[in-house]
């Protein structure tokens, strides 16, 4: 990282985007690729599951995560990819615990199943 933790961070983040693009074959981004791929569609479905949504527990898990990825690129995607680096400081800490992030949702989504709803559904 060479003390370059604003690239870092940026890099990480785009990451986690395009693996969720790889598995699903949309083309969006932030929390509207989110959105598409992991919101319950008509027939109650997602595009990528992280679980078989038969319980209420996996339901609230899978919401949880979702919710927990758009976070993740409102706070540390946008930012970096709109802002300048001098005016959006990020510390080292903050770079390490993102990037223990980014590890998280990677793991997660390596785990994901599609389950043959369209986006469109």
């Amino acid at each position: 990282m060479e003390g370059n933790y604003f690239h870092a961070v940026l890099e990480a983040a785009k990451s986690v985007a395009q693996k969720l693009r790889d598995k699903t074959g949309l083309t969006s981004d932030g929390s509207e690729l989110v959105d598409e791929a992991f919101g319950i569609g008509k027939k109650a479905y997602p595009v990528l599951a992280f679980s078989s949504l038969s319980t209420n527990s996996e339901q609230s898990e899978h919401k949880g995560l979702t919710n927990l990825m758009k976070g993740f690129f409102g706070t540390f995607r946008n930012p970096t990819a709109h802002a300048p680096r001098i005016s959006w400081k990020i510390t080292e800490q903050d770079a390490l615990d993102m990037m223990s992030l980014a590890s998280l949702l990677h793991r997660r989504l390596d785990e994901a199943v599609r389950t043959g709803a369209q986006q469109s559904d």
